[in-house]
């Protein structure tokens, strides 16, 4: 198990945060907690490679009365979209593959995709793509993959007849579930819009395939072992079920928590699917191990999982002309707001607060998960936050944002 929070820690005057600003996260926060929109929280803010704040609050199970502790794990959902690609750049760097490389140099079911024009469900027509679909459209959203869980667009549909909505189709393994993914047509041609999507899963695939690795093996030599961060994985062995905080949904009209039993039980047993999409639990501070690394531009105490210029170049807007995600994606769901917002190799990267209308710094980066857990690194203030709860879906509260307006008010240097 990881000691929780091995970040030397900084009186939070001394790191340019007001105390008493601070006190302000825990407040807003705490009322989520009171009034039953969550049932608990945890919270790391640090600065400088330094532990500045730390809150947590409610219950990782509300109904048995058991409070969040430091320990606490929790499902990251899709924050394990950021761990997957610095695996693949880390194969990257050796050169293991480029990033304009066809995946069908590694995936051959994905070498002559269709692409949906017109029709219906039951009578589609499909062109075929004119571009071949890349690697680095997986990384970015580019692809032309859609989620089922869109409800936006007929491809949705078909992905849900195929099995794909909230989950993956039963049994299948990741081989499995990227042979059927491309049998369904695109949502557009790749590389010419943005729309998430699953194509982080595909990148695990590629992963195995680069490495001869299931990828939860791959993911623990390139990433997690090097970065201790010991209590994330696949799923929580049974020595740690206490410690998994329950899940929670929430309720239609209220957006009160309300207790998803079943939901729950997947994260502890191994799932057929290794998904590097969504599949991984982990603790804050394992998570914030992997915030610090991409702060400290690839290396965290003398392991160097990245270069930093391989991390700076990760943290660059790749989508074309450096447009935001309103003017080159589609206005569906997505972990992150799309005004004054981009999109990079490891997640999404803020390239006009102003447009935004949450403050940040140009270059930050970070993802969210499903069950409205976030993270973002900011270099221009050299800042690593991470939060975690565990309420489905993301987009039924303004955490983030509301998060993001909070830390940057407490900063007063």
């Amino acid at each position: 198990m990881s000691a929780p929070f091995e970040l030397p820690r900084a009186e939070p005057g001394d790191a340019g945060f007001d105390p008493a600003r601070l006190a302000r996260i825990d407040r807003h926060l705490d009322a989520y907690v009171h009034d039953g929109r969550l049932a608990g929280y945890q919270l790391a803010v640090a600065r400088g490679g330094s532990l500045v704040h730390t809150a947590l609050g409610g219950h990782r199970d509300r109904e048995q009365g058991l409070p969040v502790t430091e320990d606490t794990i929790w499902r990251i959902y899709s924050m394990t979209k950021p761990i997957t690609a610095v695996a693949a750049l880390a194969l990257w760097e050796e050169g293991r593959f480029e990033l304009k490389d066809p995946v069908s140099r590694f995936l051959p079911e994905f070498a002559r995709p269709m692409v949906w024009r017109s029709g219906s469900v039951t009578n589609p027509v499909l062109d075929p793509a004119t571009e071949p679909m890349q690697l680095w459209h997986l990384m970015t959203h580019t692809a032309g993959l859609t989620y089922g869980f869109m409800f936006a667009h007929p491809v949705d549909e078909l992905y849900r007849r195929g099995g794909f909505e909230w989950g993956v189709p039963p049994g299948a393994d990741l081989a499995a579930l990227c042979e059927r993914l491309a049998e369904l047509p695109l949502l557009f041609q790749p590389g010419s819009e943005w729309n998430y999507s699953m194509g982080l899963d595909v990148l695990g695939r590629v992963i195995e395939v680069v490495t001869g690795e299931p990828l939860d093996v791959a993911l623990r030599r390139l990433v997690l072992d090097p970065l201790g961060m010991h209590d994330t994985g696949f799923h929580v062995p049974e020595a740690d079920h206490d410690r998994l905080a329950m899940l929670y949904g929430a309720a239609p009209g209220s957006g009160l928590a309300v207790r998803l039993e079943g939901a729950a039980t997947a994260a502890t047993r191994p799932p057929a699917a290794l998904l590097g999409g969504g599949g991984l639990v982990s603790t804050t501070a394992d998570y914030l191990r992997f915030a610090e690394m991409l702060r400290r531009r690839g290396e965290l105490d003398g392991v160097r999982i990245l270069s930093p210029r391989t991390v700076a170049y990760a943290a660059s807007n790749h989508l074309p002309g450096n447009a935001d995600l309103t003017a080159f994606g589609r206005p569906l769901f997505s972990e992150t707001t799309f005004d004054g917002v981009g999109f990079g190799l490891v997640g999404s990267v803020t390239i006009d607060p102003v447009t935004a209308k949450v403050p940040g710094s140009v270059g930050d980066t970070g993802w969210g998960g499903a069950a409205s857990t976030t993270f973002w690194v900011d270099p221009v203030e050299d800042l690593s936050v991470v939060f975690m709860t565990q309420l489905l879906p993301s987009s039924t509260h303004p955490i983030r944002s509301e998060l993001k307006q909070l830390v940057h008010q407490a900063l007063v240097d």
